[in-house]
């Protein structure tokens, strides 16, 4: 078992949906999606909090395996402790080429705050 696999730990897709609300109007709807594992590490590099300062927020790096793609804008969900990150890279950006023993690929996220509450489907 390597470094990367003792990190892993359980995650959700969070999916939005835009529902009636009854009234003519429409309401926000989060729904827990797909399980997925994920190594989400804060950046607490001097770097990290110039960047923080100068009002940046991606803050965490969120390593998958390549066969994880989270996307700009995706929201997630760690489950040990239910904190929300909204995706702020592309995955397909970086990753390890196919001739690396090494399994990886990486995004940054913020911390995020959803309109509602998360239900399971």
């Amino acid at each position: 078992m390597s470094l990367l696999d003792e990190a892993l730990e359980k995650c959700y897709y969070v999916n939005k949906s835009k529902v009636s609300d009854g009234y003519g109007g429409v309401i926000e709807k989060y729904i827990l999606g797909a399980e997925f594992e994920a190594a989400i590490v804060f950046d607490s590099s001097i770097e990290g909090r110039v960047a923080e300062k100068q009002g940046v927020t991606s803050l965490y790096t969120i390593t998958t395996h390549k066969n994880i793609s989270l996307e700009y804008r995706d929201i997630i969900m760690r489950d040990r402790d239910g904190k929300i990150f909204r995706i702020t890279s592309d995955g397909d950006d970086k990753y390890t080429p196919k001739s690396a023993h090494l399994n990886m690929r990486q995004v940054t996220a913020e911390e995020y705050t959803l309109g509602g509450e998360i239900e399971n489907e």
